[in-house]
């Protein structure tokens, strides 16, 4: 029984880093993919194309060989900037290998929210004398965050799993951790691993549930 609660204990501790990855990806990622899906909106031909490619690239290419490339790159490359050594630098590269990919999924669900909204919303803003940011602020936001709650939400928990790949460059997430008792013969804490994404997975759909309701005095 003690060996159990011991392992359970190291399980929860590694999923700390899971939640931390996950957290830090979700408060990075959406402001830069709504400034991407900027980006790929803009009526500035050169920006437009650099931004599309460039999400075409991360969206077409596995998260996995991001994560290798953005921590293996640097050094490889002979840049004089590199990642900090141990478990610090292993965990920010793959911080920012999340953010830089969940940043451009989240941009193509934020464009096709922005241009949902009728062109006649934004002349009668225009009528009414209110400057472009008023109009996206005031009249656009609000009904794009409605549109987009949904394929966000499958994003955000298809984030929650992703999070184990971060083992790739070593970092000692949850997964990881039960693979080393796998190693010694033990199977079950590898299978107990499931239950932890399934309950925070489940905590995220209630409240994006709820959102959805609050939500719901907009009418698409």
């Amino acid at each position: 029984m003690n060996e159990i609660m011991v392992i359970v204990g190291r399980l929860s501790e590694s999923f700390i880093l899971n939640f931390r990855l996950f957290a830090l990806t979700l408060v990075f990622s959406i402001p830069l993919g709504l400034v991407i899906s900027f980006g790929s909106m803009s009526r500035f031909s050169p920006l437009r194309i650099l931004v599309r490619t460039i999400v075409w690239v991360i969206r077409g290419t596995p998260l996995m060989l991001q994560l290798l490339i953005i921590y293996y790159g640097p050094g490889l490359l002979g840049m004089s900037i590199t990642w900090p050594s141990g478990e610090a630098g292993r965990f920010v590269s793959a911080t920012a290998a999340f953010v830089l990919n969940y940043a451009c999924y989240f941009s193509e669900i934020f464009r096709g929210g922005i241009e949902s909204i009728p062109k006649g919303q934004y002349e009668a803003g225009q009528v009414l004398g209110m400057t472009k940011s008023q109009i996206f602020f005031k009249i656009t936001l609000l009904q794009v965050i409605k549109r987009i709650l949904p394929p966000v939400g499958n994003e955000v928990i298809t984030l929650v799993k992703d999070t184990s790949l971060a083992r790739i460059i070593a970092n000692k997430e949850i997964i990881m951790m039960a693979g080393e008792y796998t190693s010694k013969g033990l199977i079950w804490p590898l299978f107990a691993t499931g239950i932890y994404f399934l309950v925070f997975v489940g905590v995220l759909t209630i409240l994006l549930d709820w959102l959805e309701k609050k939500l719901g005095y907009f009418r698409a």
